[in-house]
């Protein structure tokens, strides 16, 4: 979380990511942040496709716009965060249980799970 989202933190938070897994796709809208040089050239380097929402795309990001429901719902609307620290805190408490929570949408089992299945799952060949 940030107090704005400028190019660096968007790189900081693409790295991060890139250093855990590398998706097929990152799906953005298309703020100045997610179309600059830099933030094209990192994702694209790696190896990622990019997409990006246009106007009457919101159904392209349904599971991301899903979680963030759930975060605000279930967590940000309930405090009364006295800082940003605070509701940085908040939200990794939250996240942390929402991975470890099974999920009806996923057969009952957990987002990790989900994931370490398809990864361990053969590739195959196009």
């Amino acid at each position: 979380m940030a107090d704005s989202i400028e190019t660096a933190f968007v790189l900081t938070a693409v790295r991060r990511a890139l250093a855990i897994g590398r998706p097929e796709i990152l799906n953005s809208d298309q703020g100045s942040q997610f179309t600059s040089d830099d933030s094209l050239e990192l994702v694209e380097g790696s190896g990622v496709r990019v997409s990006m929402d246009g106007r009457g795309r919101a159904l392209d990001n349904v599971f991301t716009e899903r979680l963030w429901r759930s975060v605000k719902y279930e967590e940000v609307y309930l405090k009364e965060y006295e800082s940003p620290r605070q509701a940085r805190h908040g939200v990794d408490v939250y996240m942390r249980f929402y991975n470890e929570r099974p999920h009806q949408s996923l057969g009952n089992r957990t987002p990790a799970q989900v994931y370490a299945q398809r990864q361990a799952a053969p590739v195959a060949d196009d």
